[in-house]
């Protein structure tokens, strides 16, 4: 009998992909065949970079690193629950990070809530590295938006198209 592939899907909204989601990404490919990264499209936000523009990177920074692994990566979209985006991807798994206790507190209760809702998805959390558990996209963009050095916290190909979306904005 052939082994059945095990999907995950990580949800988040990847505005920007940071070194801290490149970790938990390498590492989850470790522990999955294919990841599904699962950007949530939010109609009351605007990010900063278009699903488009984030994919772009997501594929390019971690495609690699799941050839190397011997794994599949693929990135979509879910407006929905996140619960039911693991369904439409055939996921078993939610992969999340988690930067301290503030993170824990609440994704703990929202495993409660997706185990509820669909009891075939388990969550897995995974601890952020320390060198990358104090980095948040929005303190990425805040940082970026007043001319500040991001170059610690995310990969050069990010750093690159925020600098450009940066001065874009300013020039408007």
């Amino acid at each position: 009998m052939a082994r059945q592939l095990r999907t995950g899907i990580y949800p988040g909204t990847f505005d920007p992909m940071t070194n801290g989601h490149l970790d938990i990404i390498r590492r989850a490919l470790t522990l999955v065949d294919h990841l599904v990264v699962a950007m949530g499209i939010n109609a009351t936000k605007a990010p900063m970079l278009s699903f488009e523009e984030r994919a772009a990177l997501i594929e390019a920074e971690a495609g690699p690193i799941a050839k190397k692994l011997g794994a599949k990566i693929t990135t979509a979209s879910f407006s929905g629950l996140v619960v039911d985006a693991a369904d439409a991807h055939g996921a078993n798994v939610i992969i999340r990070g988690l930067r301290g206790g503030i993170d824990y507190e609440y994704e703990v209760q929202m495993v409660g809530m997706n185990r509820s809702m669909n009891p075939r998805v388990e969550t897995v959390f995974l601890a952020a590295s320390p060198e990358t558990q104090f980095i948040s996209s929005t303190l990425v963009r805040q940082i970026a938006g007043m001319g500040g050095d991001i170059s610690r916290f995310v990969p050069k190909r990010v750093e690159k198209k925020i600098l450009a979306k940066v001065a874009k904005q300013r020039k408007s």
